[in-house]
């Protein structure tokens, strides 16, 4: 058993060639081998989100404070609030962010294959990201 103890890793911020805004980052854990589950709780600033991505084995974002707005490519945009649970299939392309007015946290678990957790595709456009 591990216990790995609140604020015992450091924060980051979100990298802004795949974000926009600003976002903190704090890691919650890395499975060990040969378990490849990750996951780190994501605090996006209003109207901060993340760049068009997706993830070679899927995600689940866990919403745990704030109100946010997620989108599949060629899909409408989705409020989404805390208790929401969201799952993203793997290759689907998506973004997901806090609204332009509120904060959002949220709960990102994902898998790596062959190491990698996710796949960077270009920023969301102005005309893609919701100004309510």
């Amino acid at each position: 058993m591990e216990i790995r103890r609140n604020g015992s890793q450091p924060s980051g911020k979100g990298p802004a060639e795949t974000f926009t805004g600003t976002v903190r980052i704090d890691p919650l854990f890395t499975a060990p081998d040969p378990a490849r589950v990750r996951g780190a709780s994501v605090t996006f600033e209003p109207g901060a989100h993340t760049a068009w991505h997706s993830h070679p084995l899927g995600q689940t974002l866990i919403v745990t404070a704030g109100c946010g707005w997620v989108q599949v490519w060629g899909g409408p945009v989705e409020e989404i609030r805390p208790g929401d649970v969201i799952w993203t299939a793997p290759g689907e392309k998506h973004w997901h962010g806090a609204k332009a007015t509120t904060s959002m946290t949220h709960i990102a678990i994902q898998e790596a294959l062959n190491g990698k957790v996710v796949d960077w595709m270009e920023k969301v456009g102005p005309d893609q990201y919701p100004a309510f």
